[in-house]
């Protein structure tokens, strides 16, 4: 998930590709209603000779069951548009009565973990979640790192529950509880350490990894040069530490007691010019419940953090992710024009242009998905919309293909968590 205001500054995301959301600098007030779309046909002078694919037309099943919570995309905090949000209830490890439940946290499918501003928690439940610690004694923290910038805060534990469902004394990301003087050289480029900062007020990472980092920051060998989480003894002074899988911040799905093989995202349908809102449904696990079961049509196996490594775009084989954290599909095209500012960095195409990426799992399934791309000048000038299904922007010189937020908009997208060795494989299905 990488962010980016209009003529302010860019913003990052949790993984190593980014992709970009955009901040409305036009008056809007966010809508209420369930994925109504302000306009949906197809006008000449909208599409201006060009074309767009047929839109997929899946409705979200209600968020009534105890597996499910509702996603909201619409103002938000800060008129961030394709910020999927939901509710997250944060607990003190072992208490059911000091908790607080914090709105507007991001699902991001591009991560792993959940992440809160700091902020945004009360004294109480704040001062009662655990510090996690590491040889002796020293306060764990990490950075985590986007692609052009990061969050600097401590490790806790916490009992998160979303919809009905609970992880018990998990490690969270407190966002900011350290003082910008402890962020340690290693951890460079933007702090997002605020609400403001990341437009919303936390990140609920429910890809297909269990936690966010894995080998690599519980490996000593590896954890010295590349691992996020760092040693603080006294809260200061603080290094580069291996840490083992289960003091990393976890996906909370994983953690769940039952439904934890996997979550599904279901997204309505919205016009070809946006609409006011956008209400969805999050529904953890997968063929475990009535309403989880699998009918994709089609499933392809990943590597660990989701990616589908051998996908072929314009002839290139490229890393495709299918990422509910970036507000736009984002690639490389020079065929397709650039906006002028103050929508730099997405696509300004004269007419509706589609592209199509021919997806790869490593099991060797394959299809060809067609996106639809309009002018972001032409999207963004109703600004009281908030969902699109057709923005597009440039990753320059990427071999990335990021199909964002858009993609999943009238469709069920499925990701099945890592359970290996043992278990089953990480998968994204739709």
């Amino acid at each position: 998930m990488r962010t980016m205001q209009i003529a302010v500054k860019l913003k990052g995301w949790t993984q190593a590709v980014a992709a970009v959301v955009l901040v409305s600098v036009l008056a809007a007030c966010g809508g209420g209603g369930g994925g109504s779309s302000s306009s949906s046909s197809n006008s000449s002078s909208t599409l201006n000779g060009g074309s767009l694919p047929a839109s997929p037309t899946q409705q979200p099943i209600a968020a009534n069951a105890a597996n499910t919570v509702p996603i909201t995309v619409g103002f938000g905090v800060k008129g961030v548009i394709n910020i999927p949000t939901v509710s997250v209830t944060v607990c003190a490890p072992g208490s059911t009565t000091n908790c607080q439940t914090i709105n507007n946290i991001q699902v991001d499918t591009g991560s792993f973990g959940l992440r809160v501003v700091s902020s945004q928690l009360n004294s109480s439940v704040l001062g009662a979640l655990s510090p996690i610690t590491v040889a002796g004694g020293a306060q764990l923290a990490e950075c985590a790192t986007f692609a052009d910038g990061y969050t600097w805060g401590s490790v806790r534990s916490a009992s998160v529950t979303i919809g009905g469902e609970t992880a018990s004394n998990i490690p969270v990301q407190i966002i900011g509880d350290k003082a910008a003087s402890t962020v340690p050289a290693g951890c460079t480029g933007v702090a997002e350490n605020t609400a403001s900062d990341l437009g919303a007020n936390g990140i609920l990472g429910i890809g297909t990894a269990p936690n966010d980092c894995g080998a690599t920051c519980a490996n000593a060998s590896t954890a010295t040069t590349y691992s996020n989480y760092f040693a603080c003894p006294g809260g200061t002074s603080c290094t580069r530490t291996a840490v083992p899988d289960a003091q990393q911040v976890g996906n909370p799905v994983a953690n769940f007691a039952t439904d934890n093989n996997g979550v599904i995202v279901q997204m309505p349908p919205v016009g070809d010019t946006g609409a006011s809102s956008a209400t969805g449904t999050l529904v953890f696990g997968i063929n475990t419940q009535s309403n989880n079961k699998m009918a994709a049509a089609q499933t392809f196996t990943t590597n660990r953090s989701g990616d589908l490594t051998n996908s072929v775009f314009n002839g290139t084989t490229v890393q495709a992710f299918l990422d509910s954290g970036s507000n736009g599909y984002f690639f490389a095209d020079s065929s397709l024009s650039l906006c002028n500012s103050p929508y730099t960095g997405f696509y300004c195409p004269s007419s509706a242009q589609t592209r199509s990426i021919s997806l790869v799992g490593l099991n060797g399934a394959k299809t060809t998905a067609s996106i639809g791309i309009l002018s972001a000048a032409t999207l963004f000038g109703n600004g009281s919309n908030f969902a699109f299904n057709d923005l597009a922007g440039q990753l320059s010189g990427s071999s990335s293909f990021d199909l964002g937020l858009p993609f999943f908009y009238g469709r069920y997208v499925y990701y099945g968590i890592d359970q290996t060795p043992g278990g089953q494989a990480p998968y994204v299905a739709f």
